[in-house]
Formats: C-alpha cells, structure tokens, sequence
C-alpha cells in the first residue's frame, strides 16, 4: 500500500487533471492526516494509519511560506493557474482557516491576479457561519457529494463524526449555485461489498439532488492513484460520460476527470 502525505503548508506546483497549474496549500500536519472522512479511496491512506504528530501550520507560517513561494515563482516560473487547499485532510478544518482565505486572496491579487483559488472539501464544515462565508469568497468552491446513499456513505467516505447527509444537502442549497459538487464514481469491493455507484440505483438519486442545489458545475472523477484498499477500481469512460450525458440532459456542467 503506497499513499502520499504532503509538505505544509505548500506543495507543488502540480499539474491537476481540473485545475491545471496547481499550487497546492496544505492546512494540515505535514506528517499525517487530519480528516472528518476516513475514505477508503483516499490517496492519503487509511486515517489511522498515518495520525500526526506535528501541529497544524499557523496562519503566519502559511502566509509567510506562501508570499516567498510566490515571489519564487513570479520570478522563475511556473505561473500558476490555480491556488488549491488540499492536502493531508479536510482544510476547512483549520481554526483559521476564514483567515488563512483572506490572506491567501491578498497574496494571489498581489502576485499572479489572474489565478484562480480553489477548496476541495468533504462538506462537513460548510455549516460553520465563517467557513461558509469565507467558501463563497473564493473561484472554485468544490464541495463533495458522492452519493445521497447514508449506507454507501457510511461505509465509504466512513464520517469520524455525526454526518446527516440530508443536512449536509440543505447546507449545499444555502449556497444558492455559488459551488461546485465534486463526486467520486468506482466500482469493486470493501471487506466484501461491492462499492459501485455507477448504476442508476445510485446515479438517479443523486441526479435529482444535485438538481436541487443547482451548482454551476458539476466535477466527477474516479481513482487516479494507489488507495489504501486494493479492492477498489476504477470506473470507465463509458461510464463518466454516461453520468456527464445524463447531468447535460438535466441543464447541468458537467465535467469528468479519467
């Protein structure tokens, strides 16, 4: 089993199979994993498995690393297209993480205006007034959802915590369209189960809800690297596109990452 643990707080630049150019920002330990999900597909492995020592990087150690950086690149190269919180766990987790946006969209006015800043989050925070505020400021507010199934929820993205996902859903609509839903579609087993969600028994469903909290976009992928359970595999590209038709069919942008 081969998983990845970032550097913290920046990493990169990548290149992202969504985002292009990607200077990625981590919130979290630069020595294990801090998740309010414990997916079984997560390219950072298993939550028990990789538990942190190290704190969280502050806001000041997040600005002052990401000013040089920029500086750097403003120089050297590359240009970035995107500035992207990800990383070892959820980003919204972080107690400053409001701050840590403002200053982060300072820096990108200041360096590269053109760039876009991005949040891959699981969604758990997003009730939080401050988080909520802070995710309605930035490009790309990217926000998961990968099924409306608590089952297939419960034994895949595996919640640490309470997760209703009929409050998570409500939460979404709040943003009235200013998101984009992020799902992730596979196949094969856990401990024995299969984990498709590819097929219309969990495909439709979930259609009608994110019909409902009418994002401007919609962001399905599926495995791209090693994940801590090897049972797991990928979907198809007949199978995205299928999804990213049915989505068109309904007035929905679609995109799918193979």
């Amino acid at each position: 089993m081969s998983t990845v643990i970032y550097p913290s707080p920046i990493f990169g630049p990548i290149h992202s199979r969504r985002l292009g150019v990607s200077l990625g920002i981590n919130l979290l330990p630069s020595d294990g994993k801090v998740c309010s999900f414990d997916c079984i597909y997560c390219e950072c492995g298993f939550n028990s498995d990789h538990r942190p020592k190290k704190p969280m990087p502050t806001r000041e150690e997040v600005y002052e690393v990401l000013e040089n950086r920029l500086k750097d690149m403003s120089v050297n190269g590359p240009k970035p297209d995107v500035f992207t919180f990800a990383g070892n766990g959820e980003p919204t987790a972080h107690p400053h993480f409001p701050e840590i946006i403002n200053d982060t969209l300072e820096l990108r006015d200041k360096y590269f205006p053109n760039a876009k800043v991005s949040v891959l989050s699981n969604s758990t925070f997003i009730h939080r007034p401050k988080v909520f505020e802070a995710l309605n400021k930035i490009d790309n507010n990217i926000l998961k959802l990968d099924t409306v199934s608590a089952e297939y929820i419960d034994m895949v993205d595996r919640p640490a915590g309470h997760y209703d996902v009929n409050e998570i859903i409500s939460h979404l609509k709040v943003f009235n369209g200013n998101l984009i839903i992020q799902t992730m579609f596979m196949k094969g087993t856990y401990q024995g189960k299969s984990v498709d969600n590819t097929s219309d028994e969990y495909v439709l469903p979930w259609i009608e809800t994110v019909k409902s909290i009418a994002p401007r976009q919609v962001m399905i992928y599926t495995i791209d690297r090693e994940t801590p359970d090897q049972d797991l595999l990928k979907a198809s590209h007949e199978e995205l596109d299928r999804i990213v038709e049915l989505l068109a069919r309904e007035g929905i942008y679609a995109t799918a990452s193979y």
